[in-house]
């Protein structure tokens, strides 16, 4: 009998169920997403050309120029939040702690790529790649800073505006959270990586421009977080959902007392 029951319960902490098999879903996307935004986020893009020229802190712009890791900031914000809401704020901190880790985990494994000697017949010189991946000490330091105080006070937010909505209005924490985060964060990794490369009005301008681009990116997706919390009932199933929502806010509740 002892030995059915100890396979027993090997089997169950060895399955793995659907709100599981979820949450290692949304936290690979999730850590992808970041993590390819990290590597390109060195690269400045020209959005839009302006057909006529603006002044941002005493200099002129006639393009709205980001930095290349917004692309990939549309996935992290729908998947933080969803994380966010169905599992917790405990939960969504360790996948934030995660992704600080694969941050530097990558920033090692690139620089051994960049130290390793480049073979004669490589498609890509050593000069183009390392110009490409050969990011700054500071920069990663500038994103890694940015990013762990940034999803802190995302996720502070988040649950501040679900408590004062009594959960209700998630359009509301999905935004508002996201708002008040990516000005600290955008503002601190621009200042961090490119101090002393461009000039204060240049850092000051290049993160209104992104933070423009997240603030409309933010209200375009909502829909997009309410049809992903739909597939969410659909998989899981409302009761599972409602259940797993009640448990993460009295867990959530728990530990902040």
């Amino acid at each position: 009998m002892q030995n059915n029951s100890t396979r027993e319960n090997k089997q169950t902490f060895f399955s793995l169920n659907r709100p599981l098999k979820l949450f290692l879903f949304s936290s690979a996307i999730f850590l992808t997403a970041l993590v390819v935004g990290e590597a390109t986020g060195s690269k400045f893009i020209s959005i839009l050309k302006l057909p006529f020229t603006i002044n941002l802190f005493g200099m002129p712009f006639q393009e709205v120029i980001m930095t290349a890791g917004v692309i990939a900031f549309p996935v992290t914000f729908i998947f933080t939040d969803l994380l966010n809401d169905l599992y917790g704020k405990r939960a969504v901190r360790f996948v934030s702690l995660v992704g600080m880790v694969m941050i530097i985990f990558e920033f090692v494994l690139l620089q051994a790529a960049i130290k390793a000697p480049t073979a004669a017949i490589s498609p890509v010189p050593s000069e183009a790649f390392n110009q490409v991946f050969g990011a700054a000490g500071r920069i990663i330091f500038g994103s890694l800073t940015a990013y762990v105080i940034g999803q802190l006070v995302d996720i502070s937010l988040f649950h501040w505006l679900k408590k004062k909505t009594q959960g209700k209005l998630l359009w509301l924490r999905a935004t508002g959270s996201t708002f008040g985060s990516q000005l600290i964060d955008t503002l601190l990794v621009l200042s961090i990586a490119f101090y002393g490369q461009l000039k204060i009005q240049e850092i000051l301008a290049v993160t209104l421009f992104n933070y423009a681009y997240k603030f409309i990116i933010a209200i375009i997706i909502t829909p997009l977080i309410y049809l992903a919390h739909w597939l969410m009932e659909i998989y899981l199933g409302k009761e599972v959902v409602h259940e797993m929502t009640s448990l993460s806010k009295k867990m959530d509740q728990t530990h902040d007392s």
